[in-house]
């Protein structure tokens, strides 16, 4: 009777570490969510070189491939992931992808909107797609969102972008909002503007998305 309960003490164990395990695999902060997009190249192969967006499940539809799951698969592990995929289909297929994540930049900038930002670019990134700040933007004020409560902002925002963690390194993704306050005095931040001007103006795997 003990060893009866024993067993099934451990096999409840095992199950809640191997439910724990996967619940951290598919942690949003990571991982993709419906919305996402992943640029993706497949050298020889001019069909499955395109921006495509990740659909419900979450799962990438390729042609001809059909549907690849993403549930559990890191953002930083999409390329090697989808070229063991595309492997079953191609014959040692050269491949290159990259996450990028649905990120809206709102207020004073130069062009506010939606924007897909590559998983492994820092935050300025995104602010420079979108134009960067304007002259009436307090970029001292910066804070990112999501579901309306803030979940970066101050010091320790302003600590994140000085030492150039990325977008997966801070724990974003898509649906959330960048938003640069205007500034009460309407005074110019040129010191800032004269920081982020240095940054490209294009990054490669940033798009605009209307």
């Amino acid at each position: 009777m003990i060893n009866r309960t024993l067993a099934r003490l451990t096999a409840l164990v095992l199950l809640a570490v191997a439910l724990a395990g996967r619940a951290a695999a598919q942690d949003p902060k990571d991982g993709f969510q419906v919305g996402d997009r992943i640029l993706l190249r497949v050298e020889a192969d001019s069909q499955l070189s395109d921006t495509f967006t990740v659909a419900p499940g979450p799962a990438l539809l390729l042609p001809v491939i059909g549907q690849v799951p993403l549930a559990g698969v890191r953002r930083a592990e999409v390329e090697p992931y989808l070229a063991r995929w595309i492997g079953r289909f191609l014959r040692e297929p050269v491949v290159h992808a990259r996450a990028l994540v649905r990120l809206s930049v709102l207020g004073e900038v130069a062009r506010p909107g939606f924007y897909a930002v590559p998983a492994d670019a820092v935050l300025t990134d995104a602010m420079m797609a979108a134009g960067g700040p304007t002259r009436e933007g307090k970029f001292t004020a910066l804070r990112v969102e999501r579901d309306g409560a803030q979940i970066w902002s101050g010091t320790a925002l302003q600590r994140a972008i000085a030492q150039g963690l990325t977008l997966d390194q801070m724990g974003l993704h898509g649906g959330d909002r960048v938003i640069v306050p205007r500034q009460r005095s309407g005074a110019a931040t040129l010191q800032v503007l004269g920081v982020l001007v240095t940054l490209p103006a294009a990054i490669y795997g940033i798009t605009r998305i209307f």
